[in-house]
């Protein structure tokens, strides 16, 4: 009898361990697949979001809390709350710099725009030759700033450039130093910036033509359409996503343009050409306001925000950008 008592304990506790075998089977195959689904695709991103935390997300939050505090760049700070853009309301600088920024997005949302669109119509029909021109109206952009700078720092040297060698020949009206006159020395920078940008624009649109449905075109010429008419009505309806985006990112860098004011006249003479973006530099790393710096750098951040939201606002009302 105890013999059958045994027996039996012995098959239910096998039955147990199989019963037990089973589940862990079934179960064993969940863990890696939540582990393939929710943990394994952090471990990939890691490190990305880790860099971009460091470089990206730190230092915004840091400028933004210094933006309200009295900071040499260095040491201590102390807590000054909206001092500091109350500060820029009454800074002359300030004003000369925003007015600066002002015109130069006006400057830049008209003529590198407008060549960019003109150059390219003419070129879009062309079928020889075709790459040969984007590639001469691309290189500009590719060569560096500083490099860019330097060629027409000499062109523009107010004693052996351009100007100078015109004036020995007879153009009197061109001698001047471009750089050095508070009353060119804004639009000579433009003037240098705009050569190699607009050659990038030209591209985008060129690109964005040549992707318009031949058959529009055609449509239009059967209904006795001119090349007015059909770039209006053809052309630019076409190419609108890219004209406008174009127009987005030109206001977004035209309040944060930098690289080619800093070397060719560093917001000067008496800041006939400073932007906003020179003056976060002198007021950081020259006069040691790193606090103030930090305010208008906040400022430039919010002016390109409020450009995104209004992007943003209407494509959602339906606007076709």
């Amino acid at each position: 009898m105890a013999t059958d008592l045994e027996v039996g304990k012995t098959i239910m506790q096998g039955q147990v361990l199989v019963q037990a075998a089973a589940t862990a089977q079934v179960r064993q195959p969940k863990r890696p697949h939540v582990w393939r689904k929710a943990v394994l695709p952090w471990l990939f991103v890691a490190p990305l979001l880790i860099a971009n935390i460091v470089v990206v997300l730190g230092p915004s939050v840091g400028s933004a809390f210094f933006a309200f505090t009295d900071w040499s760049g260095l040491g201590s700070f102390k807590w000054v709350g909206l001092a500091n853009f109350q500060r820029m309301v009454g800074d002359r600088v300030f004003h000369v710099a925003f007015a600066n920024n002002v015109k130069w997005t006006l400057l830049f949302l008209i003529v590198p725009i407008g060549m960019g669109l003109f150059g390219s119509a003419i070129i879009a029909p062309i079928k020889r030759g075709a790459m040969f021109y984007r590639v001469a109206y691309f290189v500009p952009h590719v060569i560096a700033s500083v490099v860019n700078a330097e060629i027409w720092r000499q062109i523009l040297h107010p004693t052996m450039g351009i100007g100078p060698w015109l004036a020995s020949r007879g153009l009197k009206f061109m001698d001047v130093a471009f750089f050095g006159n508070v009353h060119t020395v804004f639009y000579a920078v433009a003037f240098v910036d705009n050569w190699q940008w607009w050659g990038f624009l030209l591209v985008l649109y060129l690109a964005a033509m040549q992707a318009v449905d031949p058959e529009l075109y055609e449509a239009a010429r059967l209904e006795g359409a001119n090349r007015w008419q059909e770039w209006r009505n053809v052309t630019l309806p076409g190419i609108l996503p890219n004209l406008v985006f174009t127009i987005l990112i030109t206001i977004m860098w035209s309040f944060k343009v930098f690289d080619y004011i800093y070397l060719l006249t560093g917001g000067g003479p008496a800041h006939a050409s400073e932007v906003l973006a020179t003056q976060v530099f002198n007021e950081a790393f020259y006069q040691f306001e790193a606090g103030y710096a930090a305010a208008i750098g906040l400022t430039m951040s919010l002016i390109s925000a409020l450009v995104v939201v209004v992007f943003i606002v209407l494509r959602r009302k339906g606007w076709e950008i």
